[in-house]
C-alpha cells in the first residue's frame, strides 16, 4: 500500500496511531519507520513529492536476522543421550536393574533363569523373530516377515515386524507360553514395532535386552573411488 505525505510528522503520527491495530509480530515498528523517513521528501507544494513504502519480504529479512542470532546453539552430542537419566533412576527405580537374586526371583511361578527366551534378529532387509527354551535353548517356534507373506522391500518395513510380532505371539499362546524374556539384535526398521507387537498379542515381556554386537576393530573400509 502507498501513500504520499507532505509532511513528515503526519506520516509518523499516522503508522504509531495504527501500530497498536497492527499484528505483524514486530515486523513494523517505530526504529524501521523513523529510519525509512529519511528518505528526501520534497516539502513545498510546487515540488514533486517522493512516494514513501516499505513491503513486508523486507521486514522479515531483518526479522529473520535477529531470530537466528537470538537462537541457542545445537548441542552436537549423541542423538537420545539426553532423552532420560539412567543415574537417577539407579537410586529411584532399582528393582529394573538386575542383581545378584534376579536369576532366582519368579515371575508367575517361573524363575527368571527358567523364563524361555524371545530372540529378535533385526535387520534392514528383515526381521526373524524366534522362540527358545530358557534351560536348554531349543528352538520352540519362529517366524519372520517372509514366512508372514511380505516380498521384497517390505519385509524391511516397521508394519511388517510388527504383524509378524502379533502372528508369532500366536503360536507362542498355543504352546502355553505367556511370560517371556525378550532379547534383540541387530539395527533396523522393526526394532520396537517388533516389541509392540508382541504387547499387542498379549504376552507378559518381563525383561529387555540389547545384545547388538559392538565391533571395537572393524575391517579396513574400501579406499575411496578416483574420478
Amino acid at each position: 500500500m502507498m501513500k504520499r505525505f507532505s509532511n513528515i510528522s503526519v506520516f509518523v503520527k499516522q503508522i504509531e496511531s495504527l501500530l497498536p491495530n497492527l499484528c505483524l509480530n514486530s515486523l513494523i515498528c517505530k526504529e524501521t519507520i523513523s529510519k525509512s523517513c529519511l528518505y528526501p521528501i520534497a516539502l513545498k507544494s510546487n515540488q514533486t513529492i517522493r512516494s514513501f513504502h516499505t513491503t513486508l519480504s523486507l521486514s522479515k529479512m531483518e526479522d529473520r536476522r535477529i531470530l537466528i542470532s537470538s537462537t541457542p546453539k545445537k548441542d552436537e552430542g549423541t542423538s537420545g543421550e539426553a532423552a532420560i537419566g539412567i543415574d537417577s533412576l539407579i537410586h529411584s527405580r532399582e528393582d529394573m536393574f538386575p542383581s545378584e537374586n534376579t536369576p532366582k526371583t519368579l515371575f508367575n511361578n517361573i524363575p527368571f533363569s527358567e523364563v524361555p527366551i524371545v530372540n529378535i534378529r533385526v535387520s534392514r532387509n528383515n526381521t526373524i523373530i524366534t522362540l527358545t527354551d530358557g534351560i536348554s535353548g531349543k528352538l520352540k517356534a519362529m517366524r519372520s516377515c517372509g514366512i508372514e507373506g511380505f516380498k521384497n522391500t517390505r519385509k524391511g518395513t516397521n508394519v511388517a515386524a510388527q504383524a509378524t510380532a502379533i502372528s508369532f505371539t500366536n503360536q507362542c499362546l498355543n504352546k502355553g507360553v505367556k511370560t517371556v524374556r525378550v532379547r534383540v539384535r541387530g539395527l533396523g526398521p522393526g526394532r520396537l514395532s517388533s516389541i509392540k507387537g508382541l504387547q499387542m498379542g498379549g504376552l507378559e515381556i518381563i525383561s529387555i535386552t540389547d545384545s547388538t554386537p559392538v565391533s571395537w576393530n572393524p575391517p579396513r573400509p574400501r579406499k575411496q573411488r578416483t574420478l
